[in-house]
């Protein structure tokens, strides 16, 4: 073909990855992006206390998320923030969506007959294998356990949401474990129904927003300080030093 043909074939080859979509730049896109919106109410004492959260997820990776308790919209990865901060600068948008904590949480709020729908979030976990289970009076529930995705928080840490459908009793004790390979032992969180109206709700949302990598550190604070507590400096020492 000779030196002449070479520049041509490289040319027609330039053109043809040109005409692959997602090739611009060098760059390659994945052929199918997972695009998610997705609302949650969190009653406390019926509709007293309602949390409204709006999130918007990106390839299973959480992107931004609105909060009625801010009043505002909070960017998790840095790439919307010009979003974010366009979303929240505009009044008639923003007044909308702090209504919907009205519109959409408490008008579509009905009083549970049957049973409860009971949730845990565990957040800021790595890496993404963790275990949550719960328990009523010491024993795995295993109907009417829903578990959610894995999401992303955009610093390398996961959260999941695992949801429990059940018919509480009077006495029943419900407890939330989480095994993970950071903790030396399992975290349990206990949740026991009570009898009053407003503890019957149809959606009881418990939150558990604490990052497991700080949990050591609290612990180790909370160790420290009891040890300072327990070893007083004497007043005559402390004028000599």
């Amino acid at each position: 073909m000779g030196s002449a043909g070479l520049p041509l074939l490289l040319l027609l080859l330039a053109g043809a990855l040109d005409r692959i979509p997602g090739s611009e730049g060098g760059k390659e896109t994945p052929a199918h992006v997972l695009l998610q919106r997705k609302a949650e109410c969190h009653f406390l004492n019926g509709t007293q206390r309602v949390r409204y959260l709006d999130r918007d997820i990106y390839d299973r990776q959480e992107t931004d998320y609105f909060d009625s308790d801010l009043g505002k919209y909070v960017a998790v990865t840095p790439l919307v923030q010009p979003n974010v901060d366009k979303c929240n600068s505009d009044k008639v948008f923003m007044q909308i969506k702090r209504a919907e904590v009205d519109s959409f949480c408490r008008h579509n709020y009905e009083t549970a007959k049957t049973g409860q729908m009971v949730g845990r979030r565990v957040r800021g976990f790595y890496p993404v294998e963790i275990e949550v289970r719960w328990l009523k009076n010491g024993r795995p529930e295993k109907e009417g356990v829903a578990f959610g995705e894995e999401l992303q928080n955009g610093d390398w840490t996961y959260q999941l949401q695992v949801m429990l459908e059940t018919q509480p009793q009077r006495g029943d004790v419900y407890t939330c474990q989480v095994e993970h390979a950071s903790l030396e032992a399992p975290i349990t969180v206990q949740w026991e129904p009570r009898s009053s109206n407003s503890a019957r709700s149809k959606l009881w949302m418990g939150i558990v927003a604490a990052v497991i990598g700080v949990i050591f550190f609290a612990m180790g604070l909370s160790l420290y300080l009891k040890s300072k507590k327990a070893t007083p400096i004497q007043p005559t020492a402390a004028l000599m030093n």
